[in-house]
């Protein structure tokens, strides 16, 4: 009985031991620590860190569902062959797509398990003293001797007590190791090198998750501006709005937005650039709840921020007010319109649509020209932005201006398939001209057309509110420092170590460096310069001199 009750342990760590060997040795088992250990590796993640950004390449080629859905309609009609496939492909929705999702997820899963394992070998390091010394410390990267003679002879511990000192003000983490007749301190510093190491990886970690999850509350919203009209932060105010998955209606923060003036400073003194923008000035005037008005100025790169969203100025261009009366006299459309450049000199198009008040709709596709000039063809173009010569033409249509279908209808194009023309260039009725302050008679009596005297400028503004700026920020900065540290600090281990030797002490001092560090060399010799000083001005102190 006695024999077998001390066997069955025996018997069970070698079935254990035996199972472990047998998982060990499954091939699916293998398989997957292979592939985890290749997924973890840094390596892996600097190359999915580029996968990712050429992956994003392709959302900057070809325009986004979520941020630009009027180019991808245009990209269908106008690359019908093409556009099926690339929306098969999912290049209309890069970054929601399985393949960038895929990267993505990769990515993350790579870096923490990457990070987690190395943050906790590299917590136990920092708790653990530095290693013991080796028995052959001139196999070593950097080795220096220094030979005392009999006078120092059994003072070792003494010895090297002064080389600890040395190593605590060059602030390296030491502990004192004593074998076979040798006293020996061990000296470890640059652990910041890896703590850099790991606060860059973990700040890229956090970017990654703040850009993954917090960009999900963003949102931008785009409004034309007419000068002395006022927009209300609201979905219903917006042009266009573009929402992220995770947007709310109760993010909108409450304010109005005002543009007083748009002010535009030319070239005047270069003759190759004449009339091109040097600057753009929008001034506006924000209000916020229950406080007084106050009055700033938004530029092209000096966005504005009101309560954490931001406002840029974006296009420009003219917006002429006209005023649409019918034979009577009764004004039935009255609006300013914004006329889209076309070109550097603001040759631009836009479009009037008069749905009621005449005896039938009309459609009208007008050409502002702010500096016109005659061309021999005779046709119209502008050679400079400002206002020193404006003209606007009107080709004009009749006919169902399909406002009553239900379906939404740009307000700045003209579908002409189903009009009838009664006033273009090709036609006996030539296209109405108009210069500020002018009334002209619409074709067939329908009624008169006039342009203002005065014409407005426009802005476009782009409100942005954009969660991820904030984190973003800190984690790029702390990526920064933390590659800042893993690169200039080095890693590297000193040991110092007394021994009698032919009557006397031979100190040995030798370095070991923890990756690449072409200044150990200098470092020892630094370290016996130092230690030798020290150990000279024992001998210059009677006090501490062994005779």
């Amino acid at each position: 009985m006695s024999h077998q009750s001390d066997s069955a342990p025996a018997v069970e760590r070698s079935a254990a031991k035996s199972a472990r060997a047998s998982r060990t040795n499954n091939p699916l088992v293998r398989g997957w620590r292979s592939a985890w250990a290749w997924l973890t590796s840094m390596r892996t993640a600097l190359i999915l860190l580029l996968m990712l950004a050429v992956a994003a390449v392709p959302g900057s080629l070809v325009p986004q569902r979520s941020s630009d859905p009027n180019g991808v309609t245009t990209w269908f009609n106008d690359k019908p062959e093409i556009a099926p496939l690339l929306d098969k492909l999912q290049l209309f929705n890069v970054y929601t797509s399985w393949w960038f999702s895929a990267i993505y997820v990769l990515l993350f899963v790579s870096l923490v398990g990457c990070i987690v394992p190395r943050l906790v070998h590299h917590w136990k390091a920092l708790r653990s003293a530095p290693p013991r010394t080796p028995a052959r410390l001139s196999r070593l990267d950097a080795y220096a001797t220094v030979r005392l003679d009999e006078r120092w002879a059994g003072r070792e511990a003494e010895i090297v007590a002064a080389a600890k000192e040395v190593l605590g003000r060059r602030r390296y983490r030491v502990a004192d190791y004593e074998s076979r007749g040798t006293v020996s301190v061990s000296a470890e510093r640059g652990y910041l090198r890896e703590t850099g190491n790991l606060l860059f990886h973990g700040g890229m970690l956090g970017l990654i998750v703040s850009v993954g999850l917090l960009s999900g509350f963003n949102w931008h919203g785009q409004r034309v501006l007419v000068e002395g009209q006022t927009f209300v932060n609201g979905l219903v105010s917006y042009s266009s709005f573009s929402p992220d998955r995770f947007f709310s209606p109760d993010q909108l923060k409450p304010f109005s937005l005002r543009l007083e003036k748009l002010d535009v400073t030319y070239e005047t003194q270069d003759q190759e650039h004449l009339g091109l923008p040097l600057d753009y000035d929008a001034h506006v005037t924000v209000q916020l709840p229950g406080e007084e008005p106050s009055k700033h100025n938004v530029k092209v790169n000096s966005p504005l921020r009101i309560d954490g969203n931001d406002i840029y100025l974006l296009a420009n261009g003219y917006a002429p007010t006209i005023t649409v009366r019918n034979p009577a006299g009764e004004v039935v459309f009255r609006d300013s319109i914004v006329f889209i450049p076309q070109d550097q000199f603001l040759t631009s198009t836009g479009v009037v649509k008069v749905p009621d008040g005449l005896s039938e709709q009309v459609g009208m596709l007008g050409f502002f020209y702010p500096s016109a000039h005659e061309l021999e063809s005779g046709a119209f173009a502008s050679d400079h932005q400002d206002l020193r010569n404006p003209l606007l033409t009107l080709n004009v249509y009749t006919g169902d201006l399909g406002l009553d279908t239900g379906m939404p209808v740009s307000v700045y194009s003209l579908d002409t398939e189903n009009l009838t023309p009664i006033a273009a260039r090709d036609l006996d009725v030539k296209p109405l001209q108009l210069h500020p302050g002018e009334t002209v008679e619409l074709p067939n009596g329908l009624g008169t057309i006039t342009m203002d005297a005065e014409i407005h400028r426009y802005a476009s503004f782009n409100v942005h509110s954009d969660h991820t700026r904030i984190p973003g920020g800190i984690f790029v900065a702390l990526s920064i420092l933390g590659l800042i540290g893993s690169l200039l600090v080095p890693r590297r281990r000193v040991w110092v170590a007394a021994r009698e030797h032919e009557g006397g002490v031979l100190v040995e001092y030798a370095g070991l460096a923890r990756g690449e560090d072409h200044q150990l060399a200098r470092a020892v010799n630094s370290l016996v310069d130092e230690h030798t000083a020290v150990l000279v001005s024992w001998k210059a102190d009677s006090r501490r001199d062994p005779q």
